[in-house]
């Protein structure tokens, strides 16, 4: 094994994942007295909440990404290293990177999670989430070649289940997610086909709480749902989804149990830790909860541990007001930035008060013109949220680059109603298997359109 290290007297400290709790913790030790090592398997930090529009084709993968090494340029204390860690040696205090162990003094890990089928993985195939480029880029290619494929189809069965695209998790994602489809299916792609109305479309959102949205408060829920309906999605909830199998959706309401025949599933309903959540258990023992979430203490760092932290959505913080901090980028950020200035305090022989989130409001884009925000000191609804969506996400964009591509880009789409990315990208991933030699089909139930 080879060992990689600075031989420098200054503090060590070592990131493992670039996404926003690292990079932030990145850029706050940017003047610390100390040497930074981030490391990622990507060479990018990718602005995930705006993910969902380059899987519906209003932006490019380029716009809402920004190259590690050209953000943290100006950190001179700052190095990044291509590489997935595979291991921690917390005795050592190493991170071993491909079979080469990097010494720290203090690691931050901020890998994030992925998606979570609840035990039933073999879903994956059949509803792909949305978490990476590829997801992002493989969601588009699934969304696009169903209106394809529709407009070849000449069995009208076979054509709505081409027109059907269900949703599973009424969260923001499955929310924004939803309006961005109804709105290719009612206006950008209206005028595009000539032997189908994409108008058409069924869009279905399934949530299995009795409304979406439920971390907003209950008249910002509504408020979602009837913009969503005035868009044309069929918002279903306290709808549990029972399985996933060739081109059937089956759901569950109440007693009754339902089929759905849909070529597009799509799937916002949960998430588990990233594997290094099993990593740090095994070799520290600290505990972690059924998502795979590391447990915590009060400053961030792992029980038994202090010279470990673990923040962002593989971090189960709960000491605030006994629940876990939602998976959310603003928590990632802050509390990126609160180990960054913890570390910068100790190397002083000082230390800080618990971490505390500031929780500065939610939003939810559902579709143009139509958002909802809620900052706690206020709510919006309508044109006002939908401003302020815009200006938070281009806020918060790390690159000036990105900031400026996307507002052209959105303006350009407001006044076109074009989507410009709508490109179809890489291998054939549509099941084509007939519904009709599917063993779950039942023609009774699925030849009209789901009235539920």
């Amino acid at each position: 094994m080879v060992e990689l290290h600075d031989h420098n007297p200054r503090h060590q400290v070592v990131i493992v994942g670039g996404g926003f709790g690292g990079l932030y913790a990145a850029k706050s030790l940017a003047k610390a007295n100390v040497n930074v090592t981030l490391i990622d398997k990507r060479n990018f930090h990718l602005f995930q909440p705006l993910l969902y529009q380059v899987a519906t084709g209003a932006l490019s993968p380029a716009d809402i990404s920004s190259p590690l090494r050209s953000v943290l340029s100006k950190s001179k204390n700052t190095k990044v290293l291509l590489g997935e860690v595979d291991d921690i040696n917390p005795d050592a205090q190493q991170v071993i990177v491909s079979g080469e162990a990097v010494a720290y003094d203090t690691l931050i890990v901020a890998t994030g999670a992925k998606h979570s089928y609840f035990g039933k993985d073999d879903w994956e195939k059949f509803a792909p989430g949305l978490k990476t480029v590829e997801d992002a880029i493989a969601m588009r290619h699934r969304i696009f070649m169903a209106f394809e494929a529709a407009e070849k189809e000449t069995d009208p069965v076979l054509r709505q289940a081409w027109l059907t695209f269900v949703i599973v998790g009424g969260g923001p994602t499955g929310v924004e997610l939803a309006g961005a489809i109804a709105e290719l299916a009612t206006k950008t792609l209206k005028e595009d086909f000539r032997n189908i109305d994409t108008s058409e479309a069924q869009i279905l959102l399934l949530e299995g709480m009795d409304r979406i949205l439920p971390p907003f408060a209950p008249e910002l829920s509504q408020e979602a749902e009837t913009s969503l309906t005035q868009l044309g999605v069929n918002v279903q909830t306290k709808t549990l989804v029972t399985n996933i199998a060739d081109d059937i959706v089956t759901i569950k309401q109440g007693e009754d149990v339902k089929e759905i025949a849909a070529k597009t599933v799509l799937w916002a309903a949960g998430v588990k830790a990233s594997a290094m959540g099993k990593v740090l258990t095994e070799r520290t023992g600290v505990e972690s909860d059924r998502a795979g979430r590391v447990i915590v203490e009060p400053d961030l760092s792992i029980k038994g541990h202090p010279n470990i932290f673990v923040v962002g959505d593989l971090a189960n913080f709960a000491h605030q007001n006994g629940k876990p901090l939602p998976g959310v980028a603003p928590v990632a950020m802050q509390e990126g930035e609160y180990v960054a200035k913890l570390i910068q305090k100790r190397l002083k022989g000082e230390t800080l008060p618990q971490f505390n989130y500031v929780d500065r409001g939610s939003l939810a884009m559902i579709g143009q013109h139509a958002a909802v925000v809620d900052l706690g000191f206020i709510k919006l609804k309508g044109f006002l949220a939908w401003f302020v969506w815009l200006f938070i996400h281009i806020y918060f964009l790390i690159e000036f680059d990105n900031k400026l591509v996307v507002m052209i880009q959105w303006v350009w789409n407001y006044f076109t109603r074009n989507r410009g990315a709508r490109l179809i990208t890489g291998k054939e991933i549509i099941s084509s298997v007939p519904i009709e030699n599917n063993e779950h089909y039942q023609p009774v139930k699925t030849r009209q359109p789901l009235n539920v």
